[in-house]
């Protein structure tokens, strides 16, 4: 478990390498043994539970946390005990940390004057910035009199105006309402594709992991458990802690039978996995929505609709079958106490080891079916 993950696309330059970063706070270690690759212009983010490790990964890269052992290596500098104000980053906090008695402008205009830049340099850099954050003629406006939205546009420019290499977002759509939250996420899509600067993200919300991401680096308890696109993360998930966290997931104990074909609740499928072995207890990972069901009984497992819920662009409901409770989504429906069959086409069976040691039993997950 302890090994390094690296992530990272050919032609891809790496500009920030954790090399076996280790962090304890008392008797509490948070990171152990970490390493990871973070590439230039990379939308990267740090996505796990509360507890997790990430943000103190964030902290560190950042500087407000000095590692017990290990380095962070910044475009081939050894940064590790550099101070923030001396590293080519900044940091937009959930709480967006605006001067109250400051207006926009001199908000924004607070890193600039502290680096002792020219007034028309900084008055150019405020108007840049405030149009990019679809902010223009807010320069007079007072923090209080703007929405959280507008307040968290200001916190990304005036983090942007000092031209960071690197900009680090602890969290920063928490404290959003939902609808708010979304359309910030396709804001910060755009801002990152305009500046071409490399975004390291903390969350612990999948829908934005996945929504934002070129690539998410799921964590749990100090450890990498996976890093890759959010397609691969969300549809090949290398162990049950990911697939339980990135979306709803059926996670069965079954049996491999042999290369193609697995024994799921006593049942044989066809599945497209080979070298498990031959009769090799594995986990099964069955997505929602790949879940076939039909009132016809003509799949290979039958059950009984024991819960149904309308969930807008779905139904979602329980069906009680060979003793486990499967969820399904889907935009058809049948009413509580139906019969029904499932099935599952091979391609939607992920096959996953079992964990065998005490660090991968670190993964946290509760024992399935």
């Amino acid at each position: 478990m302890n090994g390094l993950f690296v992530w990272e696309t050919e032609l891809a330059k790496k500009l920030i390498t954790l090399n076996h970063i280790s962090k304890s706070f008392g008797s509490q270690l948070v990171l152990d043994d970490l390493s990871l690759y973070i590439n230039e212009n990379e939308f990267i983010t740090l996505l796990g539970p509360s507890g997790c490790g990430k943000t103190t990964t964030l902290r560190i890269i950042g500087g407000f946390e000095t590692p017990d052992s290990g380095e962070v290596i910044f475009d081939g500098e050894d940064i590790t005990k550099l101070p923030p104000n001396k590293r080519q980053l900044n940091t937009v906090f959930q709480r967006y940390a605006l001067f109250p008695h400051m207006n926009i402008a001199e908000n924004i205009a607070f890193g600039l004057k502290i680096k002792g830049k020219s007034r028309d340099y900084i008055n150019d850099k405020i108007k840049y910035a405030l149009k990019l954050v679809n902010l223009d003629g807010y320069e007079t406006r007072m923090p209080d009199s703007l929405s959280g939205g507008q307040q968290q546009r200001i916190a990304i420019a005036r983090a942007i105006v000092n031209e960071p290499r690197v900009l680090l977002l602890d969290e920063p759509l928490g404290a959003l309402d939902l609808k708010l939250r979304q359309d910030m996420q396709y804001e910060l899509i755009r801002l990152k594709n305009e500046l071409g600067i490399t975004f390291i993200y903390v969350t612990h919300d999948q829908e934005e992991a996945l929504t934002m991401s070129d690539t998410i680096v799921v964590m749990n308890q100090g450890y990498i458990q996976q890093i890759g696109t959010p397609e691969m993360i969300y549809n090949e998930p290398e162990n049950a802690f990911v697939a339980d966290f990135i979306g709803d997931s059926n996670i069965i104990r079954s049996t491999m039978v042999r290369d193609e074909l697995v024994n799921i609740l006593g049942v044989d499928f066809p599945c497209v996995d080979k070298g498990f072995g031959e009769n090799t207890p594995v986990d099964v990972v069955i997505r929602p929505e790949d879940v076939i069901l039909s009132d016809k009984l003509d799949g290979r497992i039958q059950g009984i609709v024991s819960h149904l819920i309308f969930k807008g662009v779905h139904y979602e409901m329980e069906v009680q079958a060979n003793g486990f409770e499967w969820l399904v989504h889907s935009t058809g429906f049948f009413p509580v106490g139906t019969p029904v069959s499932i099935d599952v086409i091979p391609f939607n069976i992920q096959i996953m080891n079992k964990p065998e040691s005490e660090d991968e039993e670190a993964l946290g997950i509760e024992e399935y079916a």
